[in-house]
């Protein structure tokens, strides 16, 4: 087991350099520059000599060579630099924003498993009755429907009864405040986003529980399990849910490692400052050093949960040897 985390380290170094590579590459092919976009903001009138005093301190009329040279050495070191539009340090511009992110996705993959594993296996249990037929449709609508749309109605939905109940519409926060602070006023901020995405994450996790457990039922030792007069719940505990999840597991944990960067719609729907939208804005800005620092982070997210799901493997399925 040892051997094979540490060997799973050590393999993601070259997974980091090939995503710096790639990653560095393509954020030169954009048109377009940094410094006649921050000093052109606002449409004031752009001076080619700030443009050239701009660019010769962010090291851009360096080489390419050069320039990613640096830039390992600089990430080989954590040293992640400034922002190139607002000359913040990158990390105070991640940290500012990650916590939200971090939240949301990790409550919305909560609430995905709480709805999708228990409904997706009833369903593949009660298979073609109205129960399954039910289920199916649930999740069919979260699939279908756009997140965005699903955003607007659940924030109409509130307005709508609260103002039933109140005689006053409610809204919830925009300012991000911690739970350690204010349990109450962050969870107003990220309960409806937290839903929202938790829906659709459910609806792909169920269908794919339904799938695999109608396929784990059917197989020959569930019948000898049945045939031998097991209680019909330790079959389904036991024997069939933990073979059937490990698809399962491996589609939460992409879809959580793709929350992270990944909520840019729900982020915008409900006014939310975090990695996704702070993303676009590094893209939109021409921010190479921002952009190159939130898709490394991204990256290292994937990277670490992959060896997470890989290593749940061995604890659903004691068959399973890393070796």
């Amino acid at each position: 087991m040892y051997r094979y985390v540490v060997k799973r380290l050590l393999l993601a170094v070259p997974t980091l350099v090939g995503a710096a590579t790639l990653v560095f590459v393509l954020m030169r092919l954009i048109p377009g520059d940094v410094c006649v976009i921050r000093l052109g903001s606002g449409g004031a009138h752009v001076n080619q000599a700030a443009v050239d005093a701009c660019r010769q301190s962010l090291g851009l009329n360096d080489s390419l060579f050069i320039q990613y040279l640096r830039f390992l050495a600089d990430y080989a070191t954590f040293n992640f630099g400034n922002s190139m539009w607002s000359g913040n340090p990158v990390v105070d511009e991640i940290a500012a924003r990650l916590p939200v992110s971090l939240q949301i996705a990790v409550m919305a993959t909560v609430i995905a498993i709480a709805i999708a594993i228990p409904l997706g296996t009833i369903s593949a249990l009660r298979e073609n009755t109205m129960l399954d037929h039910v289920v199916r449709v649930v999740a069919i609508m979260g699939i279908a429907t756009p997140s965005f749309w699903l955003g607007i109605m659940s924030i109409v939905l509130v307005l709508d009864l609260t103002y039933l109940a109140t005689g006053k519409a409610w809204m919830p926060p925009i300012d991000y405040v911690s739970f350690w602070q204010d349990p109450v006023r962050n969870l107003s901020m990220v309960v409806l986003p937290a839903l929202t995405v938790g829906y659709r994450y459910s609806a792909v996790t169920m269908r794919l529980t339904r799938s695999a457990m109608l396929e784990v039922l059917r197989e020959d030792y569930i019948r000898t399990a049945r045939a031998k007069g097991l209680m019909e719940q330790i079959i389904v505990n036991r024997h069939a849910l933990k073979n059937a999840l490990l698809p399962v597991v491996t589609l939460i944990g992409i879809e959580f490692a793709f929350l992270i960067g990944g909520l840019v719609v729900t982020e915008q729907v409900f006014n939310i400052n975090g990695i996704g939208r702070l993303l676009v804005l590094a893209v939109q800005n021409q921010d190479n050093v921002l952009t190159q620092a939130l898709v490394m982070l991204v990256v290292v997210i994937f990277i670490v949960t992959n060896l997470v799901v890989d290593l749940l493997y061995a604890w659903l399925d004691p068959r399973i040897r890393f070796s």
